[in-house]
């Protein structure tokens, strides 16, 4: 007889409150080994507080918590204390439980595997090195639950990648808060969501929280509606917003898409001519004009030979590992910084709002209110007088708090009232460095919304993946090694392309011994009728199968598809994949026929 495995920790009645704030009660649940769970609720909730609680840093005012003898929890928080440390390897192994020279192995894998500076002292690395020395000392103890606090903040793209495998591979439970929509729906199989005091379970993965979430909007309403309740102000814009906001992004999706083949439509008609033939339409809608750039520090290359055109209503993402020069382009193309060759022409009547991800444009001194409107009661936003707090309001202030000081707000907090103060001024060109991260899901979804109805041109540089692919018409991708490549598309269509390059260069470098060889005799010194028709009409092909992937890419980009019709999505699944493997062996077959011409024409 088989008897499933104990849970490792049980939780049940905890409550806690700070003052007369109470931020949970009843919170019940029980975690096994191996399950791997996101953790969901808005700025203020009490998520990281609620893992402080599981990680027995603070005691709740009432309940238990029960663990399995010797179970070890490593928990990593958002703003981690480097103190006493000189490097970051001294970090890594502060996470062994006692320093021991032949555990010091563990920590050379996880520095190789995260790529983290180890020689570097704390206080002088970036937040991404030190976002990594974070996760690698929680994770070298080899832990039975694993609590995350924001682990993808700071952390550039490749290395978001490199978390989720080892996740994957992860063998005890782990909790993770996150913004990150696409790393939560990659890495995680149930859910906890905090939600007014109240922590509702999932039994699925975040991919299906959107759906979740509006069932329990729908029923709340339904409810309140039996009980002749008035819905209290905290939940009105959560009711009122959640379900409307997604039907009203359908149409800014179809938007975004013709947005998206405009932008490449633009590209293909400056890279088609002379870039110093001016063309008298995108002249008068140009908003950068980017010629021959280069830009070096030192012997190193940050840019090199970029050439672009941004037109008026582009919306352009910038990304790139860390370091690679993503906020350097972005001085270059907003002529913040010169270029050591090469020239930028910014159009004339520009109105920029730029969002400085350092935060140092705010004052800790001041009030919200005073942040927004020194004088008075009012701003003038969009064309029209708003109350201080009624625009406070729209970014998920409440009332009390437009008279705190700045110096009291949460990271995401503080972003957002950035996003506040940016999106307030008039302006026709928004400049965005890193505004997704310390925002939670709800904050991101009113950016989303704001950035999708504004009408002038945006240049953003993220690592947030899904928020580009909601909101950009094309990415600008820097690997690091100097090179400036424009996409036209999402973050998810680079990462294909890419894909798609990769796997064509790694076919081109298979070794002929691998690839299927024809005989050639003295008789067969020329290609066959076939053979010749084969390698002019594969490449059409190719093509053809390429179209049709990106058409049935397209249908499952659609979020609804898997809960409206899982037949529809298994079908273009499979289908997906038989496409991908006709491609490939097609590209196998017109390699071989070219081989054997070469062989002929060298004979």
């Amino acid at each position: 007889m088989n008897y499933a495995e104990p849970p490792i920790m049980t939780v049940k009645g905890v409550k806690l409150a700070f003052g007369t704030n109470q931020l949970f009660s009843n919170v019940e649940f029980s975690i096994n080994r191996g399950n791997k769970i996101s953790l969901v609720g808005r700025n203020g909730s009490g998520k990281s507080t609620l893992l402080k609680v599981i990680s027995g840093i603070l005691e709740p005012d009432d309940g238990e918590i029960f663990l399995q003898p010797h179970t070890k929890i490593s928990y990593m928080p958002q703003e981690p204390d480097f103190s006493g440390f000189k490097t970051l390897r001294d970090v890594v192994l502060s996470g062994l439980e006692k320093t021991d020279k032949n555990e010091e192995y563990k920590a050379d894998i996880l520095i190789k595997e995260l790529d983290i500076r180890e020689t570097q002292a704390p206080e002088e690395s970036s937040g991404g090195e030190r976002k990594k020395a974070a996760l690698a000392k929680s994770l070298i103890g080899e832990p039975d639950i694993l609590l995350l606090d924001e682990p993808t903040n700071h952390l550039d793209m490749p290395t978001i990648e490199k978390l989720e495998k080892i996740i994957e591979g992860f063998k005890g439970a782990i909790i993770v808060v996150s913004h990150d929509r696409m790393f939560l729906s990659n890495i995680s199989q149930t859910m906890f969501w905090l939600d007014r005091g109240i922590l509702r379970y999932h039994n699925r993965g975040f991919k299906f929280f959107e759906d979740w979430q509006e069932q329990v909007i729908n029923q709340e309403i339904i409810e309140q509606k039996y009980l002749n309740k008035k819905l209290e102000e905290e939940t009105e814009w959560l009711h009122k917003g959640v379900t409307a906001r997604r039907k009203r992004n359908q149409g800014r999706l179809r938007r975004l898409q013709q947005l998206r083949q405009e932008r490449k439509e633009q590209l293909k008609k400056v890279g088609s001519v002379n870039i110093e033939v001016e063309d008298a339409e995108l002249r008068s809608k140009m908003v950068i004009e980017v010629k021959h750039i280069n830009k070096t520090y030192g012997d190193r290359t940050i840019v090199k030979d970029f050439s672009s055109r941004i037109i008026k209503g582009n919306k352009i993402g910038i990304v790139g590992p860390n370091g690679a020069g993503k906020t350097t382009l972005l001085k270059l193309m907003t002529k913040r910084i010169d270029p050591d060759s090469g020239f930028v022409r910014m159009g004339k009547n520009l109105e920029e709002a730029y969002f400085d991800q350092n935060r140092d444009t705010l004052d800790p001194k001041k009030t919200l209110w005073q942040t927004l409107c020194d004088k008075g009661d009012h701003i003038f936003v969009h064309g029209k007088y708003r109350h201080v707090v009624a625009y406070l309001k729209d970014f998920l202030f409440k009332p009390d708090q437009a008279k705190m000081p700045v110096s009291a707000l949460s990271g995401g907090e503080k972003n957002r009232l950035m996003l506040a103060v940016a999106l307030a001024k008039k302006s026709n060109f928004l400049v965005l460095d890193e505004p997704t991260n310390d925002l939670d899901m709800d904050t991101l979804d009113l950016l989303q919304e704001v950035l999708a109805d504004y009408e002038g041109t945006i240049i953003i540089v993220s690592h947030d993946r899904d928020f580009l692919d909601r909101v950009v018409t094309s990415i600008v991708y820097m690997p690091g090694d100097g090179t400036v490549t424009e996409y036209a598309g999402s973050y998810s269509d680079l990462l294909e392309k890419l894909k798609s390059q990769n796997q064509k260069t790694d076919v081109k470098k298979t070794p002929i011994k691998e690839i299927k060889k024809v005989t050639i005799s003295k008789k067969n010194f020329k290609l066959s009728y076939n053979q010749q028709r084969l390698l002019d009409v594969l490449p059409q092909e190719i093509s053809t199968l390429e179209q049709e992937l990106e058409k049935i890419k397209i249908e499952l980009g659609d979020s609804n598809l898997y809960t409206d019709n899982p037949d529809k999505f298994n079908e273009l699944t499979t289908k997906y994949d038989e496409i991908n493997k006709a491609i490939e062996a097609k590209e196998t077959q017109w390699l071989e026929i070219q081989i054997l011409k070469e062989d002929i024409e060298k004979n």
